[in-house]
């Protein structure tokens, strides 16, 4: 009889915890349609989508940068390591350029600027909501998604192809620089392999890529604080949860994406 108990509440936990996703999903997926036809229809508030290109883009370039760089330094030393049991050292420069446009540049990039930007619009949004100034919003005539979720969604899905660009350019870079001065390779060699193995596809991919997170980063920063809890406990649970669940489906689309563009 206790087994039977105890089974019972194992399965009705097991049955819950789906219904509670399904119903997250369900809830992020209504909240998204929601951001996107406000974001094809007017009024357009450009003052605020402006603000956010500097919050969203510019402000997360120096850690976008610096991410890339020490990153592309790493992959060197390590394809030339691995490379080196196999006498291939001379592909450091395609597999760097390759692995950080297809990949490192926006999936770090897009994580980076998702523990940066949804951490913060969470924060934002979720103070607001707890202040009152949302349903204040509302009670002005102002629709809260197209003033304050619409212009960060659209700002975040622009901005993080630019950023993405950059990474990669300077992600490459630091491969150069450690190729040159740390594995001895020539410098036109190496730039000339770089520009001879990269194809337009894996930068277009890379791009596409970036936009999508960054549509996803600004989602679920907007979500998890449009419906934060009450309290400093809600704000904080708000901001914790953006970070994770944009990091989460940041890693999922990855895998996806590519299966889409490099599955024959």
């Amino acid at each position: 009889m206790i087994l039977l108990q105890w089974f019972d509440n194992f399965f009705a936990s097991i049955g819950r915890s789906t219904m509670a996703l399904l119903a997250s999903i369900g809830r992020i997926a209504i909240f998204a349609a929601q951001a996107i036809s406000h974001l094809l229809r007017p009024p357009f508030y450009a003052r605020e989508f402006g603000a956010q290109i500097i919050q969203i883009g510019y402000y997360s370039l120096p850690v976008v940068g610096l991410t890339a760089l020490f990153t592309g330094g790493a992959l060197a030393l390590q394809i030339y390591s691995g490379g080196a049991r196999f006498s291939a050292e001379a592909v450091v420069p395609s597999v760097v350029a390759i692995a950080m446009v297809r990949e490192l540049g926006p999936v770090l990039g897009g994580l980076m600027v998702a523990g940066r930007v949804s951490a913060s619009i969470a924060a934002e949004l979720g103070t607001m909501r707890v202040t009152e100034q949302i349903d204040a919003l509302t009670t002005l005539s102002t629709n809260p998604m197209k003033y304050l979720v619409a212009p960060r969604v659209a700002a975040a899905t622009i901005t993080m192809p630019v950023l993405a660009f950059i990474g990669d350019i300077i992600g490459i870079m630091g491969g150069f620089l450690v190729g040159v001065n740390r594995l001895n390779f020539n410098a036109a060699t190496y730039i000339n392999n770089t520009y001879d193995f990269l194809e337009f596809g894996d930068v277009f991919s890379g791009l596409v890529k970036a936009a999508v997170f960054g549509f996803i980063v600004a989602l679920m920063g907007c979500y998890n604080g449009y419906y934060s809890g009450r309290g400093a406990q809600g704000v904080g649970r708000a901001t914790t949860n953006a970070v994770v669940s944009a990091s989460v489906m940041i890693l999922a689309a990855n895998y996806i994406l590519t299966e889409v563009f490099f599955t024959s």
